[in-house]
């Protein structure tokens, strides 16, 4: 098969290099200038898709082009106008992800309750909403490339520290310029997100739960980084999965939307409450779900597009994904003199198995070495698979600690929580078995 790969910054490179190690040609656009350098040397890097689209249209059923973000929907559907195989989202996923509040309406026309929220363009009417309506907020800016850093899910009860945050907020940027962003009331209960391959009509079988662990610290301390790690199973998804995102499924088709789509959720007693969606390949969500897939990515874009059955081949069990950084991650500033070009090295050599579950992100080949690449110091995601949370924790802690950069951070909690208390509370309550 034939692939082109069209990213800001190439984060499904570990993708793109296991496709052609596989054997299928991949060409890959990487927009961002300074992420030029992320897998150089490791995958083919073009400057110009455009003028690869005829290579793509000589192979005619074997031509696919992949996009990474929720950031060029509108181009997707016009590439599949002209015939084009194309996965990744569409424009009405770019939409649900990021424009919050449509996202929450689209759901509630779908028949999924929602969590109370707002949707303001300007931080006064925020902090005024806010000291109307004292109580715990949790504030998320619009925009599928927002910084997840400045998310913020607030601690007091009377709304003080959102109204803090937003008079920071309002002072450093210059008034024309605020951005769009909801303030949806706290929930408590367990976070949970469920994900799905769609295929332009209907979703592939089974869709996959995932358990994200977002703070740069154990025990939920520090900022929000995007992700640190994630417990993922393919197994026990019936019931939330078809109380929320099946829901979906007729909205998706309408809107011509093909690839992967996630929902997170708050999931209580009181029932389950949709958060946002990411209307895409989640990194490194995609390479969690590798480790219990029982096929190659050809085979599940093949199905993706229409031809070869509804379901795909998982593994019973856990994967465990554990996120590697080095400084600045998760912030860009300081990257250069801190930690890039940083070598990269194994304690060890890797056995085959380990390194098939080894999933490199910001790096590149320089002379043989391998070094750390790109914007902010993401290196690799080193994952694990087992029958239980517990052992798939482990076996990914295990080939984490293989991996040796100069001042690498991790978490090797990802997953404690889920077994201490919150798969317990789900089961009690009736989402899984």
């Amino acid at each position: 098969m034939r692939f082109l790969g069209i990213g800001e910054e190439c984060e499904l490179g570990d993708m793109y290099q296991r496709l052609a190690q596989a054997g299928h040609e991949v060409r890959v656009f990487i927009e961002s200038e300074a992420s030029h350098d992320v897998f150089g040397n490791m995958i083919e890097r073009v400057p110009d898709w455009n003028a690869h689209l005829h290579w793509i249209k000589e192979a005619g059923g074997d031509g696919v082009i992949l996009f990474e973000s929720a950031l060029k929907g509108a181009l997707q559907d016009s590439l599949r106008a002209e015939g084009y195989q194309v996965i990744g989202g569409s424009r009405y996923g770019d939409r649900l992800e990021g424009d919050r509040e449509f996202g929450q309406a689209e759901l509630r026309e779908a028949g999924i309750q929602t969590a109370a929220s707002r949707e303001f363009t300007n931080y006064a009417a925020g902090m005024d909403f806010v000291r109307a309506h004292p109580g715990r907020y949790v504030f998320k800016s619009n925009g599928a490339d927002s910084l997840r850093t400045r998310n913020y899910v607030g601690q007091m009860d009377d709304g003080r520290d959102v109204i803090a945050l937003l008079h920071q907020y309002a002072a450093q940027c210059d008034g024309a310029l605020q951005p769009g962003f909801v303030l949806m009331r706290h929930l408590q209960g367990v976070e949970v997100g469920v994900g799905a391959y769609f295929n332009g009509d209907s979703f592939l079988a089974p869709a996959c739960l995932d358990w994200e662990h977002k703070r740069f610290f154990p025990d939920d301390l520090g900022e929000l980084t995007g992700e640190m790690g994630t417990i993922v199973t393919y197994r026990h998804s019936t019931t939330i999965f078809e109380a929320t995102l099946a829901k979906m499924a007729g909205k998706l088709r309408a809107g011509g939307y093909v690839g992967y789509i996630n929902l997170n959720l708050i999931a209580n007693r009181q029932g389950l409450w949709p958060l946002e969606f990411t209307s895409r390949f989640g990194y490194p969500g995609f390479a969690i779900c590798e480790t219990l897939h029982g096929e190659r990515w050809d085979s599940i874009f093949r199905k993706m597009l229409g031809r070869g059955g509804e379901r795909i081949a998982t593994r019973p069990g856990f994967a465990a994904g554990i996120v590697l950084t080095v400084p600045p991650f998760p912030y860009a500033y300081g990257y250069a003199l801190l930690s890039k070009g940083a070598p990269v090295f194994f304690r060890s050599p890797l056995t085959e198995a380990q390194r098939s579950r080894l999933h490199f992100c910001q790096v590149a080949e320089d002379e043989g070495q391998l070094i750390a690449s790109g914007t902010t110091g993401c290196i690799a995601v080193a994952t694990g698979k087992g029958a239980t949370v517990e052992a798939a924790r482990l076996q990914a802690c295990r080939l984490a600690d293989q991996i040796l950069v100069a001042n690498i951070r991790y978490r090797r909690d990802i997953g404690k929580k889920l077994v201490e208390h919150d798969l317990a509370f789900l089961r009690a309550c009736g989402y899984i078995r």
